[in-house]
C-alpha cells in the first residue's frame, strides 16, 4: 500500500522523534548518527514517500536544536534523496540480506556528503577543493551509516513485519 495512512503516518513521526534523537545525542561526534540510517530502514519497509516524509521532519526538526541554515536545504534533499532510492529498492527487492544493506548505506553517506558539498559551489563556486576536504567526514558518515544499519536493521525488520500484515504497511 503506497498511500499514507494514519498508522504509517504514526510510524514516520515516531521514526522522526528517534531520529532526531539520535541526532542530538550523537553530535559531539563528527557526522556519525542514525538518521540515514532511519530514513533507509524507513524507506525500505514503508515505501518511499515515507521515506522522503522521514528526511524532511527529522532534518526540520533536528536543525531546530542544533542550528537551522542553508545547508537545512541541502541536508533536506540529500536524505530524501536517499529515501527515495531505500524505498525503491525495498518495492523491488522485498528479501535483502543486512549486509547489502549495510553497503547502501555506506554508499549513502557518500552521497550524502556529494549534495552537501553542491552547496558549496552554488555558494562559492569551488567544489572540489570543498568537497576533498569533506571527505573525511564522509567517511565517518559513511562508516556510522554501516554500523547502524548492521546493528538496527534486524530489530526495526522485526518490528516492521510483525505489524505489516496486520496493518498493511
Amino acid at each position: 500500500m503506497s498511500q499514507l495512512n494514519i498508522y504509517k503516518l504514526t510510524l514516520v513521526s515516531i521514526l522522526a522523534a528517534l531520529a532526531v534523537v539520535g541526532r542530538f545525542a550523537f553530535q559531539f561526534l563528527p557526522n556519525i548518527q542514525p538518521v540515514t540510517t532511519l530514513i533507509i530502514i524507513s524507506g525500505f519497509f514503508l515505501g518511499p514517500v515515507a521515506g522522503i516524509l522521514l528526511a524532511v521532519l527529522s532534518t526540520y526538526l533536528s536543525n531546530l536544536f542544533l542550528g537551522m541554515g542553508i545547508w537545512t536545504v541541502w541536508q533536506i534533499i540529500g536524505w530524501a534523496f536517499i529515501g527515495f532510492l531505500s524505498g525503491m529498492i525495498g518495492k523491488y527487492f522485498k528479501n535483502i540480506p543486512v549486509i547489502l544493506l549495510s553497503l547502501f548505506s555506506i554508499f549513502s553517506g557518500y552521497l550524502y556528503g556529494l549534495i552537501i558539498s553542491l552547496t558549496s559551489f552554488t555558494v562559492s563556486g569551488k567544489f572540489l577543493p570543498y568537497y576533498l576536504a569533506g571527505l573525511p567526514f564522509d567517511t565517518y558518515h559513511a562508516v556510522g551509516n554501516g554500523i547502524f544499519t548492521f546493528l538496527l536493521f534486524p530489530l526495526f525488520s522485526k518490528v516492521f513485519q510483525r505489524y505489516q500484515n496486520k496493518w498493511q504497511l
